[in-house]
């Protein structure tokens, strides 16, 4: 591809077999103006006509396509070989709204403090189709561990964030932004912008679909390393995950079954991670009229596509 000297920002996009949607997401960067980008789509081998897609770009953008070790490290070799000032990843599955990069530029200019910004974003289907607001709030760290409240594909890093803090851990499969965020937040102040910056898809192959209770694991014990003790939101998740794939909702009965049991796992998982239990907390969530499934928030977690 034409060099790009001194890119405001690179865009690195992890992809494995998402022919389906990667041209969307290729042009939802191609097609950004104001801030210039150096845009590199890391490969893991696809064979699914993927590469007849990129090869249709080449020359706007630099892909290379090899086995890798999962997302995180697709990712990680991407911004290892990046040159923006600042950086971001977009999935495979993921597109920037018109303005997006250069919003983002633009805020980081004007705010030197921060050191990573994110915005707004939708969920949308496997057709593109609105779904929903991703839930989002104003950073707040101790916040960050009741709620992953970022919409992954909105954030923008300045470059001495990998400098001083690392690439993502490709040890994790399913929270390795969460986790990256929380170590961001140990160290930096986070900015935000209350405009709409990215959709998020999903579909029925989504790692956080398709394999919850992994995800709900993996997530208990991330948050566990950093802040010494898991909310009690997470441990509900985990628990309605757990008793899903076991029992199904679908008659008065069962979903009776199902209320008490589920409170049981909670309570059970609850012990053995945080080693105590919130007594008055807990006997408010063993009260019939509470809704358990209120304060279970399913897409308000990392978004993992590959």
């Amino acid at each position: 591809m034409p060099e790009v000297n001194n890119p405001d920002v690179t865009v690195v996009t992890p992809s494995f077999n998402q022919g389906a949607f990667i041209e969307e997401t290729i042009l939802s960067v191609l097609n950004q103006h104001g801030a210039t980008i150096e845009y590199l789509v890391m490969d893991g081998g696809s064979a699914d006509g993927t590469l007849d897609i990129l090869k249709k770009y080449a020359g706007r953008l630099e892909y290379i396509s090899e086995k890798d070790r999962g997302q995180a490290d697709a990712i990680n070799k991407g911004l290892q070989r990046s040159h923006g000032r600042i950086v971001a990843y977009l999935n495979s599955d993921d597109t920037y709204f018109p303005g997006a990069v250069d919003r983002a530029v633009r805020f980081l200019d004007r705010h030197p403090e921060f050191a990573m910004v994110y915005g707004e974003g939708y969920h949308v289907d496997a057709q593109g189709r609105l779904l929903e607001r991703y839930y989002t709030e104003r950073f707040d760290f101790r916040r960050l561990a009741e709620i992953c409240y970022i919409c992954q594909p909105t954030v923008f890093l300045r470059r001495e964030v990998l400098s001083s803090i690392g690439y993502f851990d490709a040890g994790l499969r399913f929270c390795m932004d969460y986790d990256y965020w929380i170590r961001v937040g140990k160290r930096y102040a986070v900015g935000y912008i209350p405009e709409y910056l990215a959709a998020s898809r999903l579909h029925s192959e989504t790692k956080t679909l398709s394999q919850r209770i992994q995800f709900h694991e993996e997530i208990v014990r991330t948050i566990k390393r950093h802040y010494g003790h898991v909310p009690m939101r997470w441990i509900s998740a985990y628990a309605h995950a757990y008793l899903g794939k076991y029992l199904s909702r679908d008659t008065r009965a069962r979903d009776q079954v199902f209320s008490i049991l589920v409170r049981l796992i909670f309570f059970i998982k609850y012990i053995a991670v945080n080693r105590k239990i919130p007594l008055h907390e807990f006997m408010e969530r063993l009260r019939p009229q509470n809704d358990w499934d209120g304060d279970i928030t399913e897409t308000a977690g990392p978004s993992h596509k590959l």
